[in-house]
């Protein structure tokens, strides 16, 4: 039976890496860009055949009705409209860093669907209003059509194997609204594979009872990510943690060194155990999901599961207890946390907090 500790649990996760982890690394940028103009019509096949792609996990598409249908008008007028950023990807395809909510509405009003409605333009100009794509007047459909957008492209050459400047270009192109989250941005960079099974995983259901709600910014997705990459590379960390972790979704984006079921495999194994033995309360020093506290804790389960099952499930939680309230673990999980000497040692000290456990 749970107790009135885990009825009172947050969803919210204190992680002190995203006020420690705002750093660029030390790497500088070989880029090369060029300009490109696409009338409308060839946007929109490019985009329908997957040629110009915008991942479903980036921003969510935030116009309304009335904001999409300026947006048309604004072409049928003839008058300019932003360029739009698009990066190139390994197959040549186009990744959409800055401009998702113009070719969006562009996708919508060609297919004359906005949600679960026709899209009809809406004040507008008299003329305009009310028209469909297949309801323009023919003169005014290849107005459309052959109208013009600029396109800056830019492909990454130095470093190589490294598409972190996509990364800082897309973070500060992209600052409408709310701010994007890491993982927000990291899930579109790095679309494939990997990341697919992040959110299959995220869906675990010992994970969902753990972490509560799912996280709308992808906060629990990248507690997935920052499990593995510490368990699968932490010899290899160096800060800043975020620059780690895109790293080693960039490696990992086909599935190609480590597959599925590897990664599947020890997550699930872990979450369930740790599950199983400490329940809800799992990675809570109070009320709240610490980071640190998780990736250490699921680490240090992770590597004893290495040497076989675990019998003795009730020491899982004496272990996850003992080292919650451990005051030399308890100072590397409040403070300095991404720091790699931190890392190490927080690790160092569960797995060997888990490796007597039968």
């Amino acid at each position: 039976m749970e107790n009135s500790f885990n009825d009172d649990l947050s969803s919210e996760v204190i992680d002190a890496s995203i006020a420690e982890d705002e750093g660029l690394s030390n790497a500088k940028y070989l880029i090369n860009s060029y300009g490109a103009d696409y009338t409308v019509d060839s946007l929109v096949q490019r985009i329908n055949r997957g040629d110009i792609y915008i991942p479903s996990f980036q921003r969510n598409y935030v116009w309304n009705i009335n904001q999409a249908s300026k947006f048309i008008e604004s072409l049928l007028l003839g008058l300019p409209v932003p360029g739009i950023f698009l990066s190139k990807d390994d197959d040549r395809r186009l990744l959409v860093i800055d401009g998702q909510q113009r070719l969006r509405s562009l996708q919508r009003f060609y297919d004359e669907k906005f949600d679960n409605q026709v899209f009809a333009l809406k004040n507008v100009r008299e003329d305009f209003s009310r028209q469909t794509y297949s309801s323009l007047r023919d003169e005014d459909r290849r107005q459309l059509d052959d109208s013009i957008l600029h396109a800056t492209i830019i492909q990454q050459t130095s470093p190589e194997n490294d598409d972190s400047s996509i990364y800082h270009i897309f973070e500060r192109l992209n600052t409408g609204g709310a701010k994007l989250q890491p993982q927000e941005i990291r899930a579109s960079v790095y679309f494939g594979p990997f990341i697919e099974l992040l959110i299959q995983l995220n869906e675990v259901s010992a994970w969902r009872a753990i972490y509560g709600e799912r996280n709308k910014r992808g906060k629990d997705q990248e507690l997935i990510l920052r499990f593995l990459a510490l368990y699968f590379m932490s010899d290899n960390y160096q800060k800043p943690l975020s620059e780690f972790l895109n790293k080693f979704t960039k490696v990992n984006r086909n599935l190609e060194h480590t597959g599925a079921r590897d990664f599947e495999a020890v997550f699930v194994n872990t979450i369930e155990l740790i599950y199983s033995a400490v329940g809800k309360s799992a990675f809570r020093s109070q009320r709240v999901l610490n980071a640190a506290v998780f990736d250490a804790i699921m680490i240090g389960v992770a590597r004893r599961l290495q040497h076989g099952p675990i019998i003795d499930t009730p020491k899982i939680k004496d272990a996850h207890d003992m080292l919650i309230h451990n005051s030399e673990f308890s100072s590397l999980y409040l403070a300095s946390t991404t720091d790699e000497k931190n890392i190490a040692t927080r690790i160092d000290i569960a797995t060997k907090q888990f490796a007597e456990v039968k």
